[in-house]
């Protein structure tokens, strides 16, 4: 993720500031961070925003012979 953040942050480092350079990186920043929450979201039960597995292991107990 950091290195996304440079890169977009070199995009723009020696544009002039216009509301066109300065919503591009933001735009872009946003999208690294929806890909960040893609990652992550895709390992559920582990990681940075870890949900827990209890409620699904009582839901299995009644199913067990």
């Amino acid at each position: 993720m950091f290195w996304l953040v440079i890169i977009f942050a070199s995009f723009s480092l020696f544009a002039e500031l216009n509301p066109t350079t300065f919503s591009f990186p933001c735009l872009f920043g946003l999208s690294s961070c929806a890909m960040f929450l893609i990652l992550e979201l895709s390992q559920a039960f582990s990681g940075l925003m870890m949900i827990s597995s209890a409620p699904l292991r009582a839901a299995l107990v009644p199913l067990a012979p």
